[in-house]
């Protein structure tokens, strides 16, 4: 399985953490960057991620910046993308299973690092339920005509 991994400054030390975690696992990892501490604007990496995703070269993406909001809103901004903000590993489960979310992202100064792999562990191991939860997906992208 392929991930798609993107930070800002305020994720660049959990990114640097992940992409080993992840690789340790088996999962093979894309780093689309930030490469260093230094101030950066997040879309330069959440859309590069999110392209990855959607054009099907990953199976899911990870952003992670200070809040996780700016990675998520522009995330969700491409077409073929669900992305979820989780601070929990249960948002993060419901995401998968009734969400069919494809991009986790992670809020860097709300999280331990140690609590940011369980919610990483959690998105990827989680299966998305279908059934009744897909309609619901197919209704979320702007070419619904309901």
């Amino acid at each position: 399985m392929k991930i798609a991994i993107g930070a800002d400054h305020a994720g660049f030390d959990y990114k640097e953490k992940l992409v080993p975690f992840l690789t340790s696992q088996g999962f093979e990892v894309e780093d689309f960057g930030t490469f260093s501490t230094a101030s950066v604007d997040y879309p330069d990496f959440a859309h590069p991620t999110a392209q990855a995703v959607e054009d099907g070269k990953a199976d899911f993406g990870i952003l992670i910046c200070g809040s996780a909001q700016g990675v998520t809103m522009t995330a969700n901004k491409h077409q073929g993308i669900r992305a979820a903000l989780c601070w929990m590993t249960d948002i993060a489960k419901l995401a998968r299973q009734h969400n069919n979310a494809n991009v986790l992202t992670l809020p860097a100064r709300f999280i331990a690092y140690e609590y940011a792999e369980e919610i990483v562990n959690t998105f990827l191991a989680t299966e998305f339920e279908g059934g009744r939860h897909q309609g619901r997906v197919d209704k979320i992208a702007c070419s619904y005509n309901g």
